[in-house]
């Protein structure tokens, strides 16, 4: 992986990078690479950002050299698909290298937090009844 993507990438792990900035790099590494294996390590990312937001970026011809360049679209990344990119950032670093992450960001991610449970029989009578007597 390139130390562009990878420094992106652990910025927005840890927390101080943009969801626009490592989506911008890792879809430019990812159709810029050749085969050199880095595309496979960028893959989770990949798979997350074009599930959350498909024509977040747009393949442009490159003008004046042979092939194209990837540019920012003009739709944002959905925040609600943030904590899983966060997710797939982290995996894709440890695929390319667990040695070289710092201790702070090979720390597992909080998980993400839960729906409140769905209010049960006995609480959704005991409302109706105060709504009775309320009126």
């Amino acid at each position: 992986m390139s130390s562009p993507v990878k420094r992106e990438l652990e910025e927005y792990v840890a927390g101080r990078g943009g969801v626009t900035r490592v989506v911008a790099a890792v879809m430019d590494a990812y159709y810029r690479d050749g085969g050199s294996g880095e595309r496979e390590a960028l893959r989770p990312v990949i798979d997350v950002v074009e599930r959350a937001a498909p024509g977040v970026v747009e393949l442009a011809a490159a003008g004046d050299t042979p092939g194209f360049r990837v540019r920012l679209a003009e739709r944002p990344f959905p925040e609600r698909y943030a904590h899983e990119l966060r997710l797939a950032a982290g995996a894709a670093l440890q695929a390319w290298s667990a040695d070289t992450l710092a201790p702070s960001l090979a720390a597992p991610l909080p998980p993400a937090p839960a729906a409140p449970p769905a209010p049960g029989l006995l609480h959704r009578v005991l409302g109706a009844i105060r709504r009775l007597f309320s009126g």
